[in-house]
């Protein structure tokens, strides 16, 4: 299991690396897909997803502001009312709560960061 890094001293990470590091990992070669959570912070969480090509994770949402980057490969979010396609090097944010699933067209690894809720 993996720790994520502590941010006090301030971080790196190497992309790359991590997904090639789990696209080597078990579930990934069993189920298609595995991830990898960088930091989690009380208003932060990065986290680096590999998905084989025809996988889907289903529906979901976040209750934060969210944003999907495709490190590799082209994925597509199906959002309640289109489907954005998000191939490599692209950015995609979305707003708190809105539901949608991730489908990928190619092998794609994409970096998944999360906001903080709004203060109460």
């Amino acid at each position: 299991m993996n720790t994520p890094a502590p941010t006090d001293q301030g971080v790196t990470f190497d992309l790359e690396s991590v997904a090639r590091e789990l696209r080597a990992e078990e579930p990934y070669r069993r189920e298609g897909q595995t991830a990898r959570t960088l930091i989690r912070t009380p208003d932060l969480r990065i986290v680096v997803v590999a998905l084989k090509a025809g996988k889907t994770i289903s529906e979901h949402h976040a209750n934060v502001t969210a944003s999907v980057h495709t490190l590799s490969g082209h994925i597509r979010l199906q959002l309640p009312d289109r489907a954005v396609e998000v191939p490599e090097g692209q950015l995609l944010v979305l707003g708190a709560g809105l539901s949608h699933d991730v489908y990928a067209e190619a092998d794609s690894t994409f970096l998944l960061t999360l906001g903080w809720p709004a203060s109460k």
